[in-house]
C-alpha cells in the first residue's frame, strides 16, 4: 500500500489507496472540468469498472424494463428461493452520474450479506430529467413491486428501500411521498453518506478540500443546481432534511466522517429520531464519500456493508405475503 501524500492525514489508509487509483484513473481517462456532461458519464463508467466487478456470485440475475417510461432494473437473488424479501437500490453520482453497472458490486454485497434480493433501479438522469423525474421512476418501479413483484419472486409485503448520496435522498424522499399517499410502506430505509439539504454546513470547509477527498462544494452545488433546475425550490421530496420526517421505518444511516455531508447525516440522524422513527447511525472513521466501492481492497467498506446487512436482514425477517 503507498504512503499518504498527506502529512496527518485522517482517511483510513485502505481508502486512500483507494481514492488514489481513482483520482489517477480519472486524470489517465481525460476528465477535467470543463469536460462534457456525456464524457463524464462514460469517464465515471470505465473508471468504476475496476472496483464494480469481482465479489459474490448469484444464484441468478436478470434485468428488465419497467414503468411507463421504462426503467431499467437490475434483480440479484442470492439464493434460490419461492419468494425474497427485496431491497430497492439507487445508486449515487449527483442525480447525474452512475448507473446501476457502477453500482452493480455494492448491490450483490449487499445481497449476498443480508440474504435478500437486491433491484436496482436506472432511474433518468439530469438534466435531461430533472426533479421530480427520478423521483417518478422509483415510485413506478415500487408500484411494480406492489402488482407483479410475486411473479418475480420477490415479496411485496418485505421490502426495504436505500441508496447513496442522491440515492440516499431518492429512498428517503420516496418513503416520505408513499406515506403521503397512503401507500404501503417500506420495512426499512438503508441511507448511505446521503445528500438530504443544500446549504454548506461546516463539514463543507473541513472535508472539502477535492486533492484529499472524494467530494467538493462546488460539486454538490453544481448536482443540485442541475437536479432542480428552474423548478420551484420549496419542496421537502427534493431537500427531505427540511420535511415532515414523522410516521417513518427504522432507518440505518451510514455515514463517512470524511465527508461534506457528514453534518446533515447527523443532523438528519436527529431529526428521523425525534420524529419518533427508529435509527440506527453509524459514523466510519477515516471514511470518505463513496467509500462503500471500496470493498475490493477495504475493510472498513466491507465491515460497514456487512453492519448494514446485518440490520437490513432483521429488519426484514419476519412472515411473507401470503
Amino acid at each position: 500500500m503507498s504512503q499518504s501524500p498527506f502529512p496527518d492525514d485522517d482517511v483510513d489508509p485502505e481508502i486512500r489507496a483507494w481514492l488514489t487509483q481513482m483520482f489517477a484513473a480519472s486524470a489517465a481517462l481525460g476528465a477535467g472540468p470543463d469536460t462534457p456532461l456525456h464524457e463524464r458519464r462514460a469517464i465515471a463508467e470505465e473508471q468504476r469498472k475496476p472496483w464494480c466487478t469481482g465479489g459474490p456470485a448469484m444464484h441468478s440475475s436478470e434485468e428488465l424494463y419497467i414503468g411507463d417510461p421504462a426503467v431499467r432494473v437490475r434483480i440479484h437473488r442470492p439464493v434460490e428461493a419461492e419468494t425474497l424479501p427485496v431491497l430497492i437500490y439507487m445508486h449515487g453520482g449527483g442525480w447525474t452520474l452512475f448507473s446501476i453497472d457502477t453500482h452493480d458490486r455494492l448491490m450483490r454485497e449487499y445481497a449476498a450479506r443480508a440474504g435478500v434480493a437486491v433491484l436496482g433501479v436506472d432511474y433518468r438522469l439530469a438534466p435531461e430529467h430533472r426533479f421530480p423525474a427520478p423521483l417518478n421512476d422509483v415510485a413506478g418501479v415500487l408500484d411494480w413491486l406492489r402488482a407483479e413483484g410475486a411473479s418475480h419472486g420477490l415479496d411485496p409485503s418485505r421490502y426495504a428501500i436505500g441508496g447513496d448520496s442522491a440515492g440516499a435522498n431518492l429512498s428517503l424522499a420516496s418513503a416520505i411521498r408513499r406515506r403521503d399517499a397512503g401507500l404501503p410502506m417500506p420495512r426499512a430505509l438503508l441511507l448511505n453518506y446521503g445528500a438530504f439539504d443544500r446549504s454548506a454546513h461546516p463539514s463543507y470547509d473541513r472535508y472539502g478540500d477535492g486533492d484529499r477527498y472524494m467530494l467538493t462544494g462546488p460539486e454538490m452545488d453544481a448536482f443540485w443546481e442541475t437536479y432542480l433546475g428552474e423548478g420551484p425550490s420549496d419542496d421537502p421530496l427534493l431537500e427531505p432534511l427540511g420535511a415532515d420526517l414523522q410516521g417513518l421505518c427504522p432507518a440505518w444511516l451510514c455515514v463517512a466522517q470524511c465527508d461534506i455531508l457528514l453534518d446533515e447525516n447527523e443532523e438528519m440522524a436527529s431529526r428521523l429520531q425525534a420524529a419518533g422513527n427508529p435509527v440506527a447511525c453509524r459514523i466510519y472513521e477515516g471514511a470518505t464519500h463513496s467509500f462503500l466501492e471500496a470493498a475490493e481492497i477495504s475493510g472498513l467498506a466491507v465491515q460497514a456493508i456487512d453492519d448494514a446487512s446485518t440490520w437490513l436482514a432483521s429488519q426484514l425477517r419476519g412472515a411473507a405475503a401470503t
